[in-house]
């Protein structure tokens, strides 16, 4: 069932922190049988440009796990260290980088304020974890969302924000790779504001350099959220995914991912002294080995940059054999250009808000959103497809529209025949609005019944 493919990022740190080595060995074991066909489809769909690396990454790090890295001078862009790092990988929930960007982008531009409540689409809740549990048509403050997404990494934040700032996800990801070329992230293509599986979402731990450069550099009044340990909400207390920020010595961010097709990757800066470094790693076996050899690679590119002379990114370049640069790579630091959204004319203008989301019709979709909903086919029975899901019941039948609309659109391949129906209900004087997907067999309806409760979500099977 292609909906389980990601693993979420926060049960697998968890489990890789709190289990015993055995018992995470025969975990990896189970869940690589289930998901193992996903990832050999993902693997087929990176092309690894030729690259000869700098340093090779050595013993204790796997080295068929698509790994790469990179560390640079955050102050000239001066490379350290680098292993195949324009070798395309998935960014998995790295991904968030762009998102907050983007965001901070739309801060700064008066387009939006921490303030500001940004509505929760069906689309959005129906993320799957790593989550903050957002309801659909509730609203969040954006100052959450921007924490729940540094702290807990969470999909449904980032897809609020998505929505939000783009009016869908799709049109929200195109800006994303807009803003990336923008920057110089010339091998980056992003599909969606959260770092969920997509085969053509890519990038390289150069473009992520770049990345974690322009945040630290662009947007230095937002970017200490990235260092912040905890987050509360709704009484639920979400403790920073970046473990190793609690102890590596100047580490003040900024974000870590997983997916299955990437292993375990982290972008990190650190300041010591007048001395910043970004270090950025993909294909981690754990979020421990992860972390280790990120420490390693920062360690050894402190002491390296410690004794090389320091040359500011304003230093001319030309080819004299007095100039430093000479013999050294570099990444082309960016510079805060190509606003997607430009700055206000005046501090007079009141913030514009913007867009409201909106769900992506499948083809259930368009029919629902119809201005009467139609019954099922009068074939459906015949076909076997007599039973349905009841996903809620709703006081208004707009949300109840809006609920079936976002389930559908995020399982198309296994909801696409099916039958949506609002149905008003009275009782005891109280009117109610059934939330039903029809016309489904039995074992489509069991199965999205059972991820839907798994992840928390309300659901009961319609027996025929």
């Amino acid at each position: 069932m292609g909906f389980l493919y990601p693993y979420p990022e926060s049960i697998i740190e968890r489990c890789a922190s709190g289990m015993k080595k055995r018992n995470l060995v025969i975990l990896v074991m189970v869940l690589g049988l289930v998901f193992s066909p996903h990832a050999a489809e993902a693997k087929k769909r990176i092309h690894h440009t030729a690259h000869h690396p700098r340093h090779h990454h050595g013993a204790g790090v796997d080295a068929s796990a698509a790994y790469s890295d990179i560390v640079i001078d955050a102050e000239s862009g001066r490379i350290i260290h680098d292993t195949d790092a324009d070798s395309l990988r998935h960014p998995a929930s790295l991904t968030k980088m762009m998102t907050l960007y983007i965001t901070f982008q739309a801060l700064e531009a008066g387009k939006l304020s921490l303030t500001q409540y940004l509505p929760v689409s069906a689309n959005a809740s129906y993320q799957s974890p790593s989550k903050l549990g957002l309801r659909a048509g509730s609203h969040v403050k954006v100052q959450d969302l921007i924490m729940g997404i540094v702290t807990e990494s969470a999909n449904d934040a980032a897809m609020t924000l998505g929505e939000g700032l783009g009016g869908s996800s799709d049109a929200f990801a195109q800006m994303m790779t807009r803003q990336a070329r923008a920057l110089g992230m010339t091998h980056t293509v992003f599909q969606n504001p959260s770092g969920l599986p997509d085969p053509d979402q890519v990038t390289t731990a150069h473009d992520m350099a770049i990345l974690g450069a322009a945040l630290i550099n662009h947007y230095p009044q937002f970017y200490p959220y990235f260092s912040r340990d905890a987050f509360t909400y709704a009484g639920i207390y979400h403790h920073n995914h970046n473990h190793l920020m609690d102890r590596y010595d100047g580490m003040d961010g900024i974000k870590t991912g997983y997916i299955r097709a990437s292993g375990f990757n982290l972008v990190a800066s650190v300041k010591r002294g007048n001395t910043r470094l970004i270090g950025v790693m993909f294909g981690g076996r754990s979020a421990v080995a992860r972390d280790n050899r990120m420490a390693q690679l920062l360690d050894a590119s402190f002491a390296e940059a410690k004794n090389a002379p320091r040359v500011s990114s304003e230093d001319g370049e030309g080819d004299s054999a007095d100039n430093p640069r000479d013999n050294q790579d570099y990444v082309t630091l960016p510079a805060k250009v190509a606003m997607i959204f430009p700055p206000r004319d005046s501090d007079d203008d009141q913030p514009v808000p913007p867009p409201q989301p909106q769900v992506k019709p499948s083809p259930v979709a368009a029919r629902l959103f119809a201005p009467s909903v139609q019954p099922a086919p009068a074939q459906a029975a015949s076909n076997g497809n007599d039973w349905g899901i009841q996903i809620g019941a709703y006081s208004d039948a707009s949300i109840g529209q809006q609920a079936l609309a976002g389930l559908t659109s995020s399982m198309p391949d296994m909801l696409n025949g099916a039958d949506p129906k609002v149905e008003k209900v009275s009782a005891g004087g109280v009117t109610m609005y059934r939330a039903r997907l029809m016309a489904l067999d039995k074992r489509t309806a069991q199965s999205v019944c059972s991820y839907l409760v798994q992840r928390g979500k309300s659901c009961l099977t319609v027996e025929p």
